[in-house]
């Protein structure tokens, strides 16, 4: 069906033809309706015929419809005539990128901004799920504007697509089920050619062949046919990036850990990816002005940046005030010993009001003015500060538990001015709030249930909910956009409801933010990459980029009109000790700096511990090591999202633990010496223990065929089910919205708690679940004891202050005893103290969080 100009498609008139193809015509035309002009592409009805040409056709419109982002092909509307199915698009100018490569490699420059471009758009594709599988310059569009744009997402996975038949001739037979190669030729990844499952880490590894095109002018893997191309992809290394070409190292290792062969040594994330090119285009000066100076300037880089380190500590520790060679100047606030929790300028600007929590005692609110050496207690209840408005009223957060991480202790909402007064209760389980600009509406994180919570703005308006918790919600200065945190990265919602995430999902969640002065970046405080501490400024577009190294663990809690910051630096240590029989006390089992203990094994002799802190780094380690200490702790996982989502196998050979994959997996890891096992259920999207509010929920049965996870069915609520570890479906243990948390020794039972927390017993093999005698459960469910006839429930403090109480609850009568009590003495700066014990009640093992903080004045961030 050609079209001439003057002609109607729809509502659309035809100004002239742009091309055709395999797959439709492209026609330049006009919508009278918007005054715009269009691309539409129509499928002709010939080849509409064709029902695996027509379903690609539709899978394109439809993948691309849910799509908004700059870097990709904005669709504008699809329709049908004449038995021909049409999509309208944006209108692009330029070229594609296989048209801009025929003149040669692009600079260094040129090349990772394009890869740059091309991650973020990626990262929003895959964001909503979307899997591209057919990426390579033909499908990526160069504007004049310099702009990149993703297009034809006709191979694009969804959820789950039927097989798809042909393709055309540059690519290769596609489809969705495993065993189907598709993609093209060169830029698919080694699994796309063994024809198995490609996630978003194959379009991770089609971008590296991109980039590694984009540098070079070459492809990373040509050969003489086909099959020897393919042979390379799975095979051999594409060859050294040349010597002459000026490529920064990192750039070279960046390229290559995307065209990794296996997907788990990838980029995990578009996001991850994203950032570490972001700091490969640095500054203003560029990438290639980087390389050319960086061999003359490191010395005194390394120098300045050691002895600004020194004398931070210097100053951290001896409670001077720190003075840098560097553009920040840093004055201290606090003197006392404990905790900083919150901070914000009061209107005038100079005053500062805070909440700290010093020598162990509640937490109380503060003010305090640059220069004076003694802060003010307000006469105000013990409560925590939340915000501070424009009009000199405070929003407190009273009966705050502050054994938490900043930010996530819940309270009760009350208002009192300044000046003084007496607070005004307004609202429970809230665990942020903020002022609009004006002073007159405040913005609320309120918890619902074990983790869910919604954020309101004005009080009482919902803009969204979350699965996990809200913290830190900022207005924005217009008053129209709240930016807060979940899972540790920055999102930002309008007045509408409309929603976005800015910054990438970090190893190590990220803390505290707040907007900049000038209100077009949120600043925030946390670590990226997992091995450090900063504060990054995130701008509304996604472009991530650093405002300040930091030596010490960093929270950035408010920012004034003319760029002072009030910032905590905090020394955070998790101290790991443990008793074991045939050990004549306790024994110090601290491995870095944020020991955790998980599980013990059943018969008392190992340990499974996780490392959270900086000694972790970027991967948050998982170790298992014996109980008395006689050897030294062996790593035997990583990955942020491994982290206390483990459980080790009754005979302590396995560990079993969750990977947020599309769809989200288990995978089950030896010990010592073995294999791994991935294990996907069949419709069955596995979820984290975090993602729940659960404390354990995932469990290897004793026949080691089996284990126990929370998952859910496409649109259902979750619930605990029972999965082989060879595969198949897998079968519902618990009703709806309850879960597992303990296992019995021989495996036949399974306990969760009811909707008012009752303790019931589920029949791993099936039957009617049967209630536990007694009062409902509230505490901490540590393990089933190996007697089978009680449980261990641990709670962690009480009125004299933070401990742990480990308790034996009978499952035949539902009686509770104390079987053991650890309290620290030294009550300061902790954060909390929680314990594991095995089976037989002999051998347990107890972690002391502390967060010891000052709150600083920070000038010169930029």
């Amino acid at each position: 069906m050609a079209l001439r100009a003057g002609e109607r498609l729809g509502p659309y008139e035809i100004l002239g033809g742009l091309g055709a193809g395999g797959m439709g015509e492209v026609y330049r035309a006009r919508d009278p309706r918007l005054g715009r002009v269009v691309a539409i592409k129509v499928l002709p009805s010939t080849v509409a015929a064709d029902p695996s040409r027509r379903h690609r056709f539709e899978q394109e419109a439809r993948a691309t419809g849910l799509l908004n982002h700059p870097n990709i092909l904005a669709v504008h509307d699809v329709g049908d005539h004449e038995a021909a199915p049409y999509l309208v698009a944006e209108l692009l100018e330029g070229e594609t990128l296989r048209e801009r490569l025929h003149s040669g490699a692009l600079p260094v420059r040129k090349a990772v901004d394009y890869a740059l471009q091309l991650a973020r758009g990626l990262a929003a594709a895959h964001d909503k799920g979307i899997v591209h599988r057919d990426l390579k310059p033909e499908n990526l569009f160069l504007t004049k504007d310099g702009i990149v744009k993703i297009l034809d997402f006709g191979l694009a996975r969804l959820e789950r697509a039927a097989p798809t038949g042909t393709e055309a001739p540059a690519t290769l037979t596609q489809g969705t089920d495993p065993g189907t190669v598709m993609g093209t030729v060169g830029y698919m990844s080694p699994e796309q050619v063994r024809g198995e499952s490609a996630d978003a880490r194959s379009d991770l590894f089609a971008l590296g062949a991109v980039l590694y095109e984009l540098l070079t002018g070459r492809r990373a893997f040509q050969k003489d046919t086909s099959v020897g191309t393919l042979n390379a992809i799975l095979t051999e290394e594409p060859p050294e990036l040349p010597a002459d070409a000026r490529i920064p190292t990192p750039l070279d290792r960046l390229v290559r850990h995307c065209l990794e062969k296996k997907p788990e040594d990838r980029f995990q994330s578009a996001r991850d990816l994203a950032y570490e090119l972001e700091g490969l285009a640095g500054s203003s000066a560029g990438v290639a002005g980087a390389v050319a100076s960086a061999r003359h300037r490191w010395p005194r880089w390394l120098a300045g940046a050691m002895l600004g380190l020194m004398a931070l500590a210097a100053a951290f520790v001896a409670g001077r005030q720190a003075v840098v060679p560097s553009p920040l100047r840093y004055q201290r606030l606090t003197f006392r010993r404990g905790t900083v929790w919150s901070a914000r300028f009061a209107p005038d600007g100079q005053t500062i009001v805070y909440g700290a929590a010093w020598e162990g005692q509640p937490i109380r609110v503060f003010t305090a003015v640059p220069g004076s050496p003694e802060p003010r207690a307000l006469d105000l209840p013990d409560a925590d500060l939340l915000a501070v408005s424009s009009r000199g009223e405070l929003a407190l957060a009273l009966d705050r538990y502050r054994y938490t991480y900043l930010g996530y202790g819940r309270g009760t909402l009350a208002t009192v001015p300044l000046a003084g007064g007496s607070p005004r209760a307004l609202l429970e389980g809230v665990n942020g709030a903020d002022w609009s600009p004006d002073g007159r509406e405040l913005a609320l994180a309120i918890r619902e249930g074990r983790s869910d919570s919604r954020l309101e703005y004005p009080q009482g308006r919902v803009l969204c909910r979350q699965e996990l918790p809200v913290i830190c919600p900022r207005v924005s200065p217009g008053a129209d956009v709240v930016a807060f945190l979940e899972r540790g990265a920055v999102h930002v919602v309008d007045t509408g409801g409309a929603k976005r995430r800015l910054s990438p999902l970090p190893p190590r969640w990220s803390n505290s933010l707040a907007w900049s002065p000038r209100g077009d970046e949120v600043w925030f405080g946390g670590s990226l990459r997992g091995d450090e501490w900063a504060i990054y400024a995130v701008d509304l577009q996604g472009r991530t980029r650093l405002v300040a190294d930091l030596p010490f663990v960093a929270h950035l809690l408010d920012v004034s009109a003319d760029g002072r910051a009030l910032l905590t630096l905090a020394d955070e240590r998790g101290a790991m000790t443990a008793n074991a029989p045939g050990t004549p006390k306790e024994v110090d089992l601290s491995w870095l700096d944020w020991s955790s203990p998980l599980q013990i094994s059943r018969d008392g002799r190992t340990l499974l511990f996780g490392e959270a802190g900086q000694g972790g780094s970027r991967t948050q380690s998982l170790y298992v090591r014996p109980m008395d200490g006689s050897a030294p702790a062996v790593r035997v996982a990583e990955g942020s999202n491994a982290f206390d989502k483990a459980a080790l196998s009754p005979d302590a050979k396995w560990l079993l633990v969750w990977q947020p994959e599309r769809p989200a997996e288990l995978r089950l890891l030896p010990s010592g010496p073995g294999e791994q096992t991935t294990i996907r259920g069949q419709g069955i999207e596995f979820a984290s223990t975090e993602l729940l509010g659960l404390e354990r929920a995932t469990f290897v049965l004793p026949d080691g065929r089996r284990v126990v996870a929370p998952g859910r069915e496409p649109g259902r609520p979750w619930r605990s089910w029972v999965q082989d570890v060879a595969g198949g479906p897998a079968r519902p243990l618990t009703p709806e919205a309850a879960f597992a948390e303990a296992v019995s020794p021989d495996g036949t039972l399974a306990v969760g708690r009811d909707g008012e927390k009752r303790l019931v017993l589920y029949p791993v093999e099936g039957g009617r679940p049967r209630p536990v005698p007694g009062p409902p459960e509230p505490a901490r469910i540590l393990e089933w004891a190996n007697d089978g006839r009680a449980l261990f429930v641990e709670e962690t403090h009480d009125a004299r202050g933070l401990a742990s109480h480990i308790l034996r609850r009978d499952l035949g009568t539902g009686r509770r005893e104390l079987w053991r009590e650890e309290r620290p003495g030294d009550q300061a700066g902790l954060s909390f103290v929680r314990c594991v014990i095995s089976g037989d009640g002999r051998s347990y093992a107890c972690i002391q969080t502390r967060m010891l903080s000052s709150l600083f004045l920070v000038e010169g961030l930029r």
